[in-house]
């Protein structure tokens, strides 16, 4: 199996992440930003992550590969709901978490940005979704603050949590993308979760070029 992703995207950690936990082979291949052609021609539309199966169909959907790939390999440990409580956590702090990592992203060292013309593309994707990314840069202080706040508030939500479930593909694509964002303090608890998580599905964080 091959899997097609952008190494910054949240999303695409999903799907990686499935394959590390599983301890199932696969080939991981990096599509270029600005590079509609490959995934229409694919499934159809412009997308990742997108998952090209051994029988040579495709499959878009993160949750939908993680449930595919599950399936493939006893236990199953995407088969119960996400916890309620970090859910609506997720909900709450996404917000700011992305308006933190998204002009990060833009910058950083990722395979789908390697040439000038596809970090162009990129920047002008995020920028008509968030608007002037300087602008957003300068509100950092205020964005920290906040997404400190909901750090703390995750602290207890973590206590003890040590078994890998449907929740992790939520909550841990959401803390690995704010790792890219050096002002960022993680508690104790989301310390331990996200290094704990990192190596068990061989996702690597972001810390290494925060900034």
């Amino acid at each position: 199996m091959k899997l097609f992703i952008y190494e910054h995207c949240p999303f695409c950690v999903r799907a990686r992440m499935i394959f590390g936990l599983k301890d199932i082979a696969y080939e991981q291949a990096v599509i270029m930003e600005g590079d509609a052609e490959t995934p229409i021609r694919m499934v159809g539309r412009k997308v990742v992550p997108i998952l090209a199966k051994d029988d040579g169909s495709f499959m878009p959907e993160s949750m939908d590969i993680v449930h595919y790939v599950d399936a493939l390999k006893a236990p199953l440990i995407a088969d119960q709901p996400v916890d309620p409580a970090i859910e609506a956590w997720g909900k709450a702090a996404s917000g700011a978490i992305f308006k933190l990592a998204v002009p990060r992203f833009t910058r950083g060292d990722f395979q789908e940005l390697a040439t000038p013309q596809a970090r162009q593309a990129y920047l002008e994707r995020e920028q008509k979704a968030f608007g002037d990314l300087d602008a957003l840069t300068a509100e950092t202080p205020a964005l920290v603050a906040q997404v400190q706040q909901k750090l703390a508030e995750l602290e207890p939500l973590l206590a003890g949590k040590t078994e890998v479930s449907t929740t992790d593909f939520i909550l841990f694509p959401l803390l690995r993308s704010l790792s890219i964002v050096k002002d960022i303090s993680f508690g104790p608890n989301a310390s331990a979760y996200i290094t704990r998580l990192s190596a068990q599905s061989k996702v690597d964080l972001l810390s290494g070029q925060a900034m």
